[in-house]
Parts: C-alpha cells; structure tokens; sequence
C-alpha cells in the first residue's frame, strides 16, 4: 500500500483520491419535503430553513434523535442531553469530537458551555481562533491555525502539519512535534508552555475533522432534526419509505412514532400508496409496496385505477375494477392477510372463499359486457357488481398478527404480548429499561415477552447453542442460550413462543445482552405459573436508582402543581431521586428535591397528568444533571 499524497510520503502512487459518500438522509429529506408539499401545501427550501428554531434544538435536548442524521447513537444522545444544544454550532463541535480521541474532551465542552467561567485558552493568542468553541480545540483547523500562530508554520507547513497527523506515521509526526516546539520557542513561548499545548493537539492524530466536514454534516443533522421537529408525521413517513426493505430498521421506527403520539396502521386498499403513506399529524400507513408477494405491476395498477375512478366502494367494485394478470390468489392473499381489504370484509372469510374470488374475476372478465345475470347473484350490467361471500368463523387474533408480521415483516393491528403486558409489567423487566441500562451488567433479573427469532450455532464442542431475539411491548434484545440450557428446553426456543427467561445481564460491547438461566413458556390462560416456576430475578432489588426529571415551565409551576406534585410523591415512596427543571425563557434551573420515589408507568401518568405530556424523562443516575 503507497500513499497517494507525495508531501506525506515518498512512495506514492501520484493520483488523486476522491471519496463518494451515499447518505440515505438526503433521500429521507427530499422525501420529507415532497410529503409535505402535498400534505401542508408548503415549498419548503432546506437552504432557508431558520437555523434557530427553537423546536429543532428542544427535540435534540431531549434526545429523540432517533432518524436524525449522524445525532442518533445512544452515546451521542446522551451527550446531547446534556449539552442542551442551541446554535448550529454546538451540533458541529458534537458531530467534530464523537469519535476515539477527541471524544474525551465533550465532557469539558459540555461544562465550559453551561459555565463560561470556565473557558480558558492554552494561549492568549489563540482567543479568537477557539472563542468559538470556548477554548478548546476541536478541529483540524484550529490545529493548523494555532501551528501558524504560536508556531510560525506558513499555510503550506500546516497543511503539511495536518496531513502527517492524518496519516498517523510515528516518525512524521516526531518530526512535527520538534518542529512545532522549536516554533513556539522561537515565539517567545516557553519550552514547557509549548509541550503542554503539543499535548491537546496530539490526540487528534487521525481522528480529527475539518471544519468545513463538520459543518456539512451539522447541517444535514440540522434539516433532518428540523424536519422531524415541525414535520413529524411527514419526516416518519419518509425515514420508514427509505428504510423500506429493513424490518429491523422499520420496527424500530413505528416504537419512535409510539413515543411520538403517531399511529403506523396497516396498508389499506384505499388510502395506502406504493411508499408509507402520510395520512394525518397522527395517523400514517404502510404503502402497498411493503407488502411481501405483491409486485409493482399491480400496485400500479391499484394505484392508478383508485386515482382515475375513486375508491373502491367493496370488495366485488375492486375485483372487477383492477385489471392486472397479476391479480391472482398470490397477490389477493398478500393483500387480505396484511390487513389491506379489512373494510371490504373479514380475513378469513375473504381466504376461504377465495376460489369464489378469483372465479368472481374471471366470469367477469368474460361477461362484463354482456348484460347477463352474474352467477353470484348479481348483475354486471350497468349496476354495481355483487359478489356474496359464504359465511366463515372470524380468524382469531394471533393469527392475524402473525400473517402481519409474515407479510409486513413486524406486528402492527397489536402485539401478540400485548394481552400478557399489564399482567408482567410491574413483576418483570422492561426491555426497554434492559436497553437504557437502568440495570447493572451482572444483575438476575427476569423478562417476559415472543421470541422473535432464533438463530442456532454448534460450539467447537459440536453443542448446540443459541442466540435468541425477545420482544415484549416495549422494545426487543438478544438472549444467549448456552448448550446446557438449550438442550434442557429446546421446546421452547422457538419463533413466536410466549416465554418467561432469567438470567444475568451482560453489556459486552456496550450492548445489553441476557445470559439465560432459566426459561418457561407462558401459558396465556394462566400467566401466573410462569412466575412460579421462574429462577430468581428479583427486579425490583437489581435496578439501578434512577433520577427522574420533571420538565415544567415556570407559568405551569404554580402553588396548585407544586401541591400535586408533592401529594403523588408522597404516595409512593421509593429510591428514585426526583429532579424538576423549570424553564423560564432562555434560564432553566434544576431543583434537586429531597424526594425518592417508585416509578412505573402508572406514576408516570399522574405526573404528567399534573406537569403536562412527555414532561417526565428518566436516566441513570451518571447521565443526571
């Protein structure tokens, strides 16, 4: 491998790099502004956006970046919180130092932004170089520029400077610290002085940005954010169409749409387009086109017949009325069993009488224009065609659902835990919880919820092992099943089985996984047995304290919500330290109270039933403010 940059190395290729990247934001936010052209009737250009806008900057302060350009891991999430972003340039110091390296310095801005009595400078001189980022330095420009101020570099050496610390060759950069010290010294600096501000420019040895990178990608952040702070409904629409193909990635973004007040229905045969479909500020759908076995030809077909002659009034009006040799049982199937004929009649009536269907079609096809009586007990001639369908027993709920997730790739009429969630709730641990590690690695602790898949391994040792994906109400996390228990209960370990597993919690790579000890299937007519028959995992002894942080603005806060307040927390004591921020234009203020609470969702709803919707957040106690 030879460089291709002769001014970095002396064997070089001589050829000039250029990196192409494809990011499926910008397919998301042109998405997002055709949706909204046609749904608000509004020509909105990215470019001239308000770059304060106070909604944007709330969303990301709150940490729903879920969908948001380069702002959306878990740790960047957690920095935003806490750094309450306000301008574009604080996204730009964010997306400039998450990364090895420079990620060590975000606590450091974090505080200096909130107190500005403590920015300082490495150097007087470099006050107007780093003013905007309170004295730190935190892209490869400042470097170069603080290399030309204290240094005496000339613009060719810095650039020469940043390229060494972008290739992160041992001897160059030796070079470069001898030089740079040499400069400083030359500079009227003293050698020590000099060493200590080699030492925060070394971290940035191939992991820095340059700012005109960073900004790019801010803004970018910024549209998306903005889109999905004043466009909510129409941004979801948009991030699931471009994720289309991607159950995870989809299942993940109908739970954000949940937290967001949106409803994400099933496709519908007169209101579904080819893409998810925006239907109101609270109501989208799946498209036609996520629909498994079901090809374009005839979602055009659908599509288009819909938009020239109106909805189909009832499942004889759609059979006549889309002309597609590709509407056949495959299709027909696909279609009844996603939910997408539900107005016209019941699932499995449609499927039993689908031989009726398609003989429906073809009769049709061949005596539309005759004027004859139709053999189903209608006629085709200038009336609106009848078709009666044989009576059959209504599909039971788990079946529906499970031809949902066959065909859309994940549940969406309802759950199938969903009937079990109220009776687990408050006797078992919330996957959600698991994921916002609001319980120690180590912890024995229990969950309930369907296996979503399994996925099997032979050990060196040819055992049979397995990694299994648990879903409850709230979210989905692997369980590693080891030989012994896998072979213990094999039963059980499969696809859709309701189960109760135990064990202990392990967040290897920053992921919290469970270790399972023990595991029972549920038995939806008796749920209690499964807790009988569990190992351990007490719950409410292994989850961490958390702080509970109640948002209210200062008018809310009155003598009356105080009272409130006091009153729900004087019910249910518990170990949760409670924290209420009250904002009074651009002053927020934080009020450490001395109360420690319980906290389950029941006590979430009184709260917010005082402080207003979504006013509760929660964290561990070191993201705490």
């Amino acid at each position: 491998m030879h460089s291709i940059d002769p001014n970095v190395e002396k064997e070089t290729v001589g050829l000039l790099k250029a990196d192409f990247l494809g990011i499926r934001n910008l397919s998301i936010l042109g998405i997002a502004v055709t949706i909204v052209a046609h749904t608000k009737k509004v020509k909105i250009d990215l470019e001239k956006i308000p770059w304060d806008d106070k909604k944007t900057f709330k969303l990301l302060a709150m940490g729903r970046t879920m969908g948001v350009f380069q702002l959306s891991s878990a740790g960047m999430t957690k920095n935003l919180k806490e750094l309450e972003p306000d301008n574009i340039y604080d996204i730009m110091a964010m997306v400039a130092l998450y990364r090895p390296g420079p990620m060590e310095i975000i606590p450091e801005y974090i505080k200096r932004k909130k107190n500005p009595a403590m920015v300082t400078y490495p150097h007087p001189k470099l006050k107007d170089i780093l003013e905007r980022t309170f004295g730190l330095l935190i892209y490869q420009d400042d470097v170069m520029l603080t290399a030309m101020v204290l240094a005496g570099y000339d613009a060719e050496e810095a650039d020469k400077f940043r390229k060494a610390m972008g290739k992160k060759i041992k001897e160059l950069m030796q070079e470069q610290k001898e030089k740079f010290i040499d400069g400083c010294v030359k500079n009227e600096l003293t050698k020590a002085k000099a060493r200590e501000i080699w030492s925060y420019i070394e971290p940035f040895a191939g992991y820095g940005f340059n700012k005109a990178h960073s900004a790019s990608y801010a803004v970018v952040a910024y549209q998306t954010a903005y889109m999905k702070a004043n466009y909510p409904a129409e941004f979801m629409a948009a991030l699931m169409t471009a994720e289309s193909g991607n159950a995870e990635k989809i299942a993940e973004a109908v739970a954000e749409c949940e937290k967001m007040n949106i409803k994400v229905l099933p496709p519908d045969i007169n209101q579904s387009l080819a893409n998810f479909t925006y239907i109101s500020d609270r109501e989208i759908r799946f498209g036609l086109a996520a629909i498994k076995n079901l090809g374009e030809d005839i979602i055009k077909t659908i599509i288009e017949e819909r938009k020239e002659n109106g909805k189909f009034k009832s499942l004889a009006d759609f059979l006549v009325r889309v002309h597609s040799r590709n509407l056949n049982k495959k299709s027909l199937e696909a279609l009844i069993k996603a939910g997408a004929m539900d107005e016209f009649a019941e699932r499995n009536q449609m499927l039993n009488n689908m031989e009726k269907m398609l003989a429906f079609v073809k009769i049709n096809e061949r005596e539309i224009n005759t004027g004859q009586s139709s053999l189903f007990g209608g006629q085709t001639s200038g009336k609106e065609p009848v078709l009666v369908l044989e009576p059959a027993l209504p599909a039971e709920e788990k079946y529906k659902l499970l031809w949902e997730k066959e065909l859309l790739g994940l549940y969406v009429s309802s759950h199938p835990f969903k009937n079990l969630n109220g009776y687990f709730q408050d006797k078992t641990a919330a996957i959600r919880d698991i994921i916002n590690k609001q319980y120690a690695p180590g912890s024995l602790i229990s969950v309930a919820g369907i296996i979503a898949g399994v996925k099997k391994i032979f050990t060196k040792k040819n055992e049979l092992m397995l990694f299994a994906a648990i879903e409850d109400m709230s979210g989905a996390m692997e369980i590693i099943v080891f030989p012994r228990l896998a072979q213990k209960n094999a039963n059980i370990w499969e696809e859709d089985k309701l189960v109760l597993v135990t064990g202990k919690l392990s967040e290897k790579d920053d992921v919290p996984k469970m270790l399972a000890e023990s595991a029972v299937e549920i038995d939806p007519q008796k749920p209690g047995e499964a807790l009988k028959n569990r190992l351990g995992g007490d719950n409410g002894k292994t989850r961490r304290p958390l702080n509970i942080i109640i948002n209210v603005a200062s008018r809310d806060f009155n003598c009356e919500a105080h009272n409130k307040l006091k009153s729900i927390f004087g019910d249910c004591h518990g170990k949760n330290r409670v924290f209420i921020t009250v904002k009074q234009g651009a002053t927020v203020r934080t009020i450490a109270t001395s109360f420690f609470i319980d906290f389950n969702n029941e006590i979430k709803g009184r709260i917010e039933a005082v402080a207003g919707a979504n006013s509760v957040e929660i964290r561990v106690p070191e993201m705490a403010v």
